[in-house]
């Protein structure tokens, strides 16, 4: 069974949100952990707090999985998500004066109250868009969604540096930007992207039973969050790390939104190229070669020191070409497994899991890869800051790349996606 065809003007206009709800996430899992720690909030400490507060936001996004099915008017349920998360960031990046403890209690406060909206916001509108394409649609819907959000996280990458001289002086004004930025690729898809049928034709005995089935229940989706979460995991520690490493081993802290800037671009530029490639040797396949080509690029950062920006810059860029398919293709098999389940109108409950592990992913990145370093001697802004920053930054990635490599190419058919 297929979702209902949108064609190019209307997958654009439903990519628009993508936009504003990736700006959203680099400052929240990226910027802050640095923020509050410049601040006076230790290691240790932001570790613990972004742990625990994003352990508790990816155990409530199966319920809101669930809860998104249930809601129809998932352009209202959208806009309501939305209306929390902006909020919640501006606080996050405006606290006053407090100590160490207040500092904490105000973090964890405005991380709960952004990532409880981002996460209702961003299920619900994964799950309207694996409803809406018919299977030769897909990876076009998941590119254009991934596509506005690489321009998103380029937009906040470089905003915070645009309006002052480091990111973390920078993020007060960057979170009213993203204030405006949002309200109007809220609009734009929100008025032009079809709602949902609100009752949809009768669906066969076999689907009722998968949509009221647990998604786990799944071995094809099984198989493929196991994939995911691996490469997810390989991908959080750096994005976790990236701002120490810039400031710490390659002494260009003053080049860090640029650095990130370049990797997002060059993302974006060659996102039509992997849905190209998906057309061409398959969905699967695709995925697997942008695996094996971040792991053959990313390497060569262990080596780097002081001062190899243009080193660094090549790294990011042939990082980026990468990343673009770990956006766009994981979504499109998603659709396509829930497709091959029968489990139509229960797409919420597979990208309320699906966000689950994302947000795991994340949140073991910040809460043990910081602690870590920490016990281990590293100091953020020593001079020297030891051997095991590069580590963890660059080999511990790389080593789990491969065996996400490893379980896709055993565990995943090589077309295993839904014929067109």
């Amino acid at each position: 069974m297929s979702g209902v065809a949108l064609g190019l003007p209307r997958t654009v206009a439903y990519g628009a949100l993508g936009l504003p709800v990736a700006f959203a996430a680099l400052p929240v899992y990226v910027y802050a952990p640095k923020f509050y720690a410049t601040l006076g909030l230790g290691l240790g400490m932001a570790g613990a707090v972004l742990l625990f507060t994003r352990v508790a936001d990816a155990l409530v996004d199966p319920w809101l999985g669930r809860l998104a099915d249930r809601v129809r008017a998932r352009k209202r349920f959208i806009a309501a998500a939305l209306a929390i998360l902006s909020p919640g960031l501006i606080a996050m990046f405006h606290p006053p004066s407090l100590g160490a403890g207040g500092l904490a209690v105000w973090l964890a406060t405005s991380v709960v109250l952004t990532t409880l909206g981002y996460s209702a916001a961003v299920i619900a509108y994964q799950a309207w868009g694996a409803a809406l394409g018919t299977p030769s649609e897909r990876t076009r819907i998941a590119a254009a969604r991934e596509g506005f959000g690489l321009v998103g996280v380029v937009l906040a990458s470089i905003l915070p540096q645009a309006f002052a001289p480091t990111v973390e002086a920078g993020l007060p004004q960057t979170t009213w930007a993203f204030v405006a930025i949002l309200a109007v690729c809220a609009w734009a898809t929100l008025a032009a992207t079809p709602a949902l049928p609100a009752s949809r034709p009768a669906a066969a005995p076999e689907e009722r039973a998968a949509a009221r089935a647990p998604v786990l229940a799944s071995p094809r989706f099984r198989r493929l969050l196991a994939v995911f979460a691996l490469n997810g995991i390989a991908a959080a520690i750096p994005a976790t790390l990236f701002l120490f490493f810039v400031a710490d081993v390659l002494a260009l802290e003053s080049m860090s939104g640029a650095f990130l800037a370049l990797y997002f671009v060059a993302a974006a530029a060659t996102l039509p190229l992997w849905v190209v490639a998906a057309a061409r040797v398959g969905k699967r396949n695709a995925w697997l070669i942008a695996m094996l080509l971040a792991v053959a690029v990313f390497f060569w950062a262990y080596f780097l020191g002081r001062g190899d920006a243009l080193a660094f810059a090549i790294i990011a860029a042939a990082s980026g070409i990468a990343l673009g398919a770990d956006l766009a293709l994981p979504p499109a098999l998603l659709a396509d497994s829930i497709a091959a389940d029968r489990a139509h109108g229960a797409e919420g409950a597979y990208f309320g899991v699906w966000n689950l592990v994302t947000k795991l992913n994340l949140a073991l990145a910040a809460g043990l890869a910081l602690p870590a370093l920490g016990a281990l001697g590293y100091q953020p802004g020593a001079a020297d800051p030891g051997p095991w920053l590069a580590v963890a930054y660059c080999l511990a990635p790389c080593a789990l790349k491969l065996a996400a490599a490893a379980l896709l190419f055993t565990s995943i058919p090589a077309h295993s996606e839904e014929p067109r």
